[in-house]
C-alpha cells in the first residue's frame, strides 16, 4: 500500500497512516486499512489512477470507513482530484472535484459531505445527510448519473437522493420574483396583532434599580479619598421590565403575500453538470481529534451493480462477524471490569475486618458481614 499512496510533505507534523485491521474486525486480513494513528493531527495522503472523464456515465465513488474509537471531532470523507495534483504538496488548500462521506464534530456535526465543484468553485448540498456514528464499519457511496441525479447510499442502502440542479446552487434559479411587482399596500400578513383592548396597569411602571436605604456608610469610609458617600443601588424586585399589550390573532389576516414569478433572464441550462473531465487521484485530507479510523475498500467505477455487489462482498461479509467480536471484547471487559472490582472489595472487607479485630483489649469486637461493608 505505501507505494501506491503518497504522503504529503505540505508540512512536516501531519499524522502518520498506518495498516491496521483495528481492535475487532470480520476477517483479520480482509479488513486491513488505512488507520489513522495519532492525535489531533491534520492527514494528506493520496493514491493516484489512470485519469478519465465520466462524460456519458455514471460516476460511483464508493469506500468504507470505521470511526472504532468512536470519534468525536474528525474528518472521515474522501476527496477526488483532477490527475494534476501534485500529491507531495496535498493540503487542505488542493482544489478538488469531489468531496464525499461521514464528519463529526460534538453533538452538532454528524454528517455525510457531498461538495462538488462546478467552474472551479465548491458547493455543499443543501441536503442534511446523516452519518453513522456506532463505532462499526460502514460502507458509503455516491453515485453522480448522466441525467444529472445522484444518489448517497450507506450500506447499500439509500440515505438521500435528487437532481443535481434542485440540491445544489450551480446555477442561478430558473424562477425569480417579478421585480415590477410590488405587494399590495393593504395586504396584510401579520398573523398576530397587538390587543387594542389591553391597557397598561397602572402600578405597572416601576423603577429598574432602587437606592438601598438599609445600606450602611462603611466605618473606614474616607469621604477625602473616596468622595461623599452614598446610598447603593439594588435591583427593584417590583420592576417588570417594558409592557407590552398581549398578542391576539389578525381578524385582517391575508396570509403570505404571493410574489408573482417570472423566468430568470440570467438562468442558462448546463447539461454537463454531473460531469469530470480528468479524474486521476483519490485522497484523504483531513483533520482528526481522537486518531483510529480505518479507510478501506476504495472503489471509483461507471457501474452501479458492480459497486453494489462490491460492498456485499467487502464490508457485507465481514460486517456480521465484526459486530460479533466486538460484543464478545465487549462482554469480556466488563467481566474483567467485575472481577477486578470484586477483588478490590473483597481486599476492603478484609482491612476492616482486620481492623475492627485488633482493638483495644479485644473489648467491643462486633462482628462484620460482607453485607454490611
Amino acid at each position: 500500500w505505501e507505494k501506491r499512496w503518497v504522503s504529503s510533505e505540505h508540512r512536516a507534523d501531519l499524522g502518520k497512516f498506518k495498516l491496521a485491521a483495528g481492535k475487532f474486525y470480520g476477517d483479520p486480513v480482509r479488513d486491513k486499512g488505512l488507520q489513522t494513528s495519532e492525535n489531533s493531527k491534520f492527514y494528506a495522503i493520496s493514491s493516484r489512477f489512470k485519469p478519465f472523464s465520466n462524460k456519458g456515465k455514471a460516476l460511483v465513488i464508493q469506500y468504507t470507513v470505521k470511526h472504532e474509537q468512536k470519534i468525536d471531532c474528525g474528518g472521515g470523507y474522501v476527496k477526488v482530484f483532477s490527475s494534476n495534483l501534485d500529491q507531495k504538496n496535498l493540503s487542505g488548500d488542493s482544489r478538488y472535484c469531489i468531496m464525499f462521506g461521514p464528519d463529526i464534530c460534538g453533538s452538532e456535526t454528524k454528517k455525510v459531505h457531498v461538495i462538488l465543484s462546478y467552474k472551479n468553485k465548491p458547493h455543499p448540498i443543501k441536503k442534511p445527510i446523516r452519518c453513522k456514528v456506532d463505532g462499526y464499519t460502514h460502507l458509503y457511496t455516491l453515485i453522480i448519473r448522466p441525467d444529472q441525479t445522484y444518489e448517497v447510499k450507506i450500506d447499500n442502502e439509500m440515505a438521500a437522493s435528487g437532481n443535481l440542479e434542485d440540491d445544489f446552487d450551480f446555477l442561478p434559479p430558473r424562477k425569480i420574483n417579478d421585480p415590477t411587482v410590488r405587494k399590495p399596500n393593504d395586504w396584510d400578513d401579520r398573523l398576530q396583532i397587538d390587543d387594542p383592548n389591553d391597557t397598561k396597569p397602572e402600578d405597572w411602571d416601576e423603577p429598574e434599580y432602587v437606592t438601598d436605604t438599609s445600606a450602611e456608610k462603611p466605618e473606614d469610609w474616607d469621604d477625602a479619598a473616596n468622595g461623599e458617600w452614598h446610598y447603593p443601588m439594588v435591583k427593584n424586585p417590583q420592576y417588570r421590565g417594558e409592557w407590552k399589550p398581549r398578542q391576539i390573532d389578525n381578524p385582517n389576516y391575508r396570509g403570505v403575500w404571493p410574489h408573482p414569478q417570472i423566468d430568470n433572464p440570467d438562468y442558462s441550462p448546463d447539461f454537463s453538470i454531473y460531469s469530470y473531465e480528468n479524474i486521476g487521484v483519490i485522497g484523504l485530507e483531513i483533520w482528526q481529534v481522537r486518531a483510529g479510523t480505518i479507510f478501506d475498500n476504495f472503489l471509483i467505477t461507471d457501474d452501479e451493480v458492480y459497486a453494489e455487489d462490491f460492498g456485499f462482498e467487502t464490508w457485507g461479509e465481514t460486517e456480521g462477524p465484526e459486530k460479533e467480536m466486538n460484543i464478545k471484547q465487549t462482554e469480556e471487559e466488563q467481566e474483567r471490569e467485575r472481577v477486578a472490582e470484586e477483588k478490590y472489595f473483597e481486599q476492603r472487607f478484609k482491612k476492616k475486618t482486620e481492623r475492627k479485630e485488633s482493638g483495644k483489649d479485644g473489648a467491643g469486637r462486633n462482628s462484620i458481614t460482607r453485607e454490611e461493608l
